[in-house]
């Protein structure tokens, strides 16, 4: 546990703190004639700088064993010691936000009393791991441990992708209730017009969020599917007949595609009432494709239209405000003109009316050892313009292979470029969410020169982190915890020389700040 709170908080020696109103606190294990103190200083906490805040997130894809799990029938300990290598990387890359694939195809890696298990965890749909655990329970507390939020990611209309090999179990919907699902190139989709299907992944949500503690939910951009054409090169349409047939002769009065549209509205808005009924701390955030709808496109911006193809009215999702946040997928170079990167990055914040989060997807793993392989330096750059143009906002990279594999040196470059700090995950201010205190502070002198800090929630505390501001000689370094609760304590090692004060404050799980408080070592 200890290892991990020092790497959560990107320590290596550390600290923890006991005060009680404006008295002077005595560094346990000083000299007895003149034991060094803590004294509040609120000076301080206003001298302080403001937290560094930025969207750091990396997309973890379990569909056809993309990031992990490496490959499928691994044994529960290779999973486990796969998804913690993945998760330790992330903390010390400084990243905020791990968004895990969790429902890729209609199926579930997690323990789903709604869907069978993922088959790229045993190779066989409907088989739990063995022995048994819950792959999400163990990510979302792995990822907290490190100071890491875990937001699940899920695909609503998928139910079979092009690589799957296993045989349908038969709680899978496309044996248990075939009527909902089509077949479309060489994949099976949910059919959008099937109002019993969107029940169904409406309730897949709330099981979901009633049982885990995820940090958001996250759909991609598969809402209806790419197009496919046939051998002649002719695009096929959805083959959607009968739910539109049925549509028709309910009354509907609405085309097809304006329908179509409708149908993926309406999801998307119901379940954002969802989360905002059951846990209304989760963010519910969406990665379209990045390029808005044709009539609206800046000039000299060209390319897939998925307001037409996909059936997907992005531009309306931000202005009705039915997203916490939008992660267009930006994957394409700065300098290509007609997909330009800095380009579409202001087109989307000017769809933006009230203000959400838009945190761009950026297409890191188009780094590769092949010759086509896109330099490092144009990560580096996009993150560099992202922040000059949108201070604070953030990004997301696809996807963990590339960071992983370090190719061509892009985790050393963004570790050594882009991420040089710490940084918070913005706040979300239009959310409700209990405010965090400030923990009770314990600080112990160690005999080789280190300061133990032991933080000691409230009771009753749910769960929060704390950033950290250390004084030393006049600069100020920043720190943020781990997460933790009312019954449990994080304790953290700092060195004492030069350490003259201390700032610290608690941060609610939308990333809200508490009162700061200043202390002095004396």
């Amino acid at each position: 546990m200890r290892r991990r709170l020092l790497l959560a908080s990107g320590l290596s020696p550390a600290l923890g703190l006991s005060l009680s109103g404006c008295a002077d606190t005595p560094l346990q294990g000083g000299s007895s004639q003149d034991p060094p103190r803590l004294r509040s200083a609120p000076e301080l906490a206003a001298l302080a700088p403001a937290a560094p805040r930025e969207f750091r997130a990396v997309w973890v894809a379990t569909v056809a064993n993309i990031d992990w799990p490496s490959r499928k029938g691994l044994s529960t300990a290779q999973q486990q010691a796969e998804a913690l290598a993945l998760l330790d990387l992330a903390a010390q890359l400084k990243l905020n936000a791990v968004i895990l694939q969790v429902r890729p195809a209609a199926d579930a890696l997690y323990d789903s009393r709604r869907e069978p298990w993922s088959e790229y965890l045993s190779g066989r749909q409907g088989q739990a791991p063995e022995p048994f655990y819950d792959p999400l329970a163990f990510w979302i507390s792995e990822a907290h441990q490190r100071g890491l939020e875990l937001h699940a990611w899920l695909n609503p209309f998928r139910a079979r992708q092009s690589q799957a090999t296993s045989a349908p179990a038969a709680g899978h919907l496309s044996r248990s209730q075939p009527q909902w699902v089509r077949s479309y190139g060489d994949q099976l989709w949910i059919d959008p017009g099937e109002p019993a299907a969107a029940e169904h992944t409406l309730a897949v949500v709330e099981d979901l969020l009633r049982r885990y503690d995820i940090d958001g939910l996250h759909l991609d951009d598969y809402f209806y599917p790419y197009p496919v054409n046939d051998s002649s090169g002719r695009e096929l349409d959805f083959p959607d007949e009968p739910s539109w047939s049925r549509y028709r002769e309910g009354g509907g009065t609405l085309g097809r595609n304006d329908w179509r549209r409708q149908n993926v509205d309406q999801l998307v808005q119901r379940l954002q009432q969802t989360v905002r009924a059951l846990r209304p701390e989760v963010r519910f955030g969406i990665s379209p494709f990045g390029i808005g709808k044709p009539a609206l496109r800046p000039e000299g911006i060209a390319g897939f239209s998925q307001y037409d193809k996909l059936y997907a009215d992005v531009e309306r999702w931000l202005t009705e405000g039915w997203v916490d946040y939008l992660v267009p997928q930006l994957y394409w170079p700065i300098a290509q003109k007609a997909q330009a990167f800095g380009t579409l990055l202001d087109y989307w914040h000017g769809q933006n009316p009230l203000d959400r989060h838009v945190w761009p997807g950026l297409f890191s793993s188009k780094v590769t050892e092949k010759a086509d392989s896109w330099p490092v330096e144009e990560l580096v750059q996009q993150i560099a313009l992202l922040r000059e143009r949108r201070p604070g906002s953030g990004h997301a990279h696809f996807s963990m292979v590339a960071l992983a594999q370090n190719r061509r040196g892009l985790a050393d470059a963004l570790r050594r470029s882009s991420y040089p700090q710490a940084a918070l995950v913005p706040a979300t201010p239009w959310l409700k969410t209990a405010a965090a205190e400030p923990p009770t502070l314990t600080l112990e002198r160690r005999t080789d020169g280190l300061l133990r800090l032991r933080l000691a929630p409230q009771a009753g505390a749910g769960l929060q982190r704390y950033a950290l501001w250390l004084q030393r000689e006049g600069d100020w370094e920043f720190l943020a915890t781990a997460y933790t609760s009312g019954d449990r304590a994080l304790e953290l090692e700092l060195p004492a020389a030069g350490l003259s004060g201390l700032v610290l404050s608690a941060l609610d799980r939308c990333g809200n700040e508490s009162l700061r408080l200043g202390y002095r070592l004396l």
